[in-house]
């Protein structure tokens, strides 16, 4: 090999090194930016949401009424803090041609869950927990469903605006959630004739009340 040769493969190896090392230098700063945010995210706060179910539960409970509801609470993000939900409040305030009518006073009797019986071929309530704090973490979120009593109360035929608070950790704001709910002249009076603990559903995603209804986004009894 002459001279020639030998200085140009010296120049193309030098060339290769440094090309090595800058592609080194920039994996080990991209390397150091994604660690520096993967860090920062795990230092915030959890960022919690709540989604209402398309199906409420409601029904005759001594001289009052029982008022299911399921939530799915949860995070998207991964944090090294969780949430606690510390309380969970519910209202439902008559309005329109009935918003003369006494507002129930609802609250938190128990948590429960719903348990499906292979041998009866049904679903069955089964209480799982006082009402207590619960945690919400990315990887468990909570499908509780929340029973709330009130009592000295029943329903009369009208719209209803409701809203489920629940009370979070620290200083931030309650997650708060609204929704409608429409009863009916048969639906109130079914609630009334009813057995205690009997249950009524509720949907806001029947496609018949969707196409002719005012307030298509409002929950209503499903044999309306």
């Amino acid at each position: 090999m002459n001279g020639t040769d030998e200085r140009a493969t010296e120049s193309r190896r030098t060339r290769f090194d440094s090309v090595h090392k800058w592609a080194a230098t920039l994996a080990a700063v991209v390397a150091l930016a994604l660690s520096s945010y993967n860090f920062a995210e795990l230092q915030q706060k959890p960022r919690v949401d709540a989604t209402l179910p398309h199906l409420l539960r409601v029904g005759p409970v001594g001289n009052g009424i029982g008022f299911q509801i399921q939530p799915t609470v949860s995070t998207r993000f991964k944090t090294q803090d969780v949430e606690v939900i510390r309380d969970a409040h519910l209202q439902l305030t008559p309005v329109g041609s009935i918003s003369s009518l006494k507002k129930p006073i609802f609250y938190w009797h128990e948590t429960g869950t719903y348990v499906y019986d292979f041998a009866s071929d049904k679903v069955n309530y089964r209480w799982t927990s006082d009402p207590a704090p619960f945690i919400v973490s990315q990887d468990k979120p909570q499908q509780p469903t929340l029973n709330f009593w009130a009592d000295n109360w029943t329903f009369q035929p009208g719209q209803y605006e409701g809203s489920l608070q629940l009370s979070r950790s620290e200083n931030h704001n309650p997650l708060t959630k609204k929704f409608c709910l429409v009863v009916s002249k048969k639906a109130a009076d079914e609630n009334r004739g009813a057995e205690q603990r009997q249950i009524f559903f509720f949907r806001d995603d029947l496609p018949k009340f969707h196409s002719s209804s005012k307030s298509p986004d409002c929950y209503r009894r499903e044999t309306d």
